[in-house]
């Protein structure tokens, strides 16, 4: 296709495009005569991958360009490469926490047989939170921690395996769009949830 097609099938102007493949976000086309150049398919969905990256996910070019070197590296695994946005997409740590916090973190991944990377940002983040609460006399007990980690990990196996038959890119990119847009779908579902246990248990 043309760089005009291209445009439309992304949803990018042309001159955002141009941007692009000036600053390497997107992979030249195969050159036709001195001008112009073929793109196809796998353009798009470059195109796309970056347009949730930058307009859902909120993230710099710079982020943006570690993320797609992850990609693109031959030598990670599809695992890698959607940590390399996942860790990016992760909470910022707002609260302080204690060793008692980050002992607890640890003894719940435990408990469930979790593994994070050593310095995964997912745990300083969930150490702040339940620093948070317990900060406010609202520290959940371990086994409404439990009740918790069970559900998000029923959900993340849905998730997961909604991947397996996607690229390294259409996961990546499902992942970030997932992440961001989903997860409010979550929340209103359980806040649902609690208001008809609550009716239930007034009757």
């Amino acid at each position: 296709m043309w760089m005009s097609e291209l445009a439309q099938r992304s949803g990018l102007p042309v001159p955002t495009i141009k941007y692009y493949l000036r600053d390497g976000l997107l992979p030249a086309g195969e050159a036709v005569g001195a001008t112009r150049a073929r793109y196809d398919d796998s353009h798009v969905r470059r195109l796309r991958l970056v347009r949730a990256l930058t307009d859902v996910a909120g993230m710099r070019l710079e982020d943006v360009r570690r993320v797609l070197a992850a990609i693109d590296d031959p030598t990670l695994s599809r695992h890698e490469a959607i940590g390399s946005a996942h860790t990016r997409l992760a909470p910022l740590v707002t609260h302080s926490s204690s060793a008692a916090q980050q002992s607890r973190v640890k003894d719940l991944l435990d408990r469930h047989d979790w593994e994070l990377a050593e310095h995964s940002s997912h745990r300083d983040a969930l150490a702040g939170a339940l620093a948070a609460l317990a900060d406010l006399g609202h520290p959940p007990s371990d086994e409404l921690l439990d009740v918790y980690a069970q559900a998000a990990e029923l959900v993340s196996e849905r998730d997961v395996s909604s991947l397996a038959e996607t690229d390294r890119a259409g996961a990546t990119e499902h992942a970030v769009v997932s992440t961001l847009l989903l997860e409010p779908v979550l929340l209103i579902l359980r806040r649902i949830a609690q208001e008809n246990s609550s009716r239930r248990r007034s009757r």
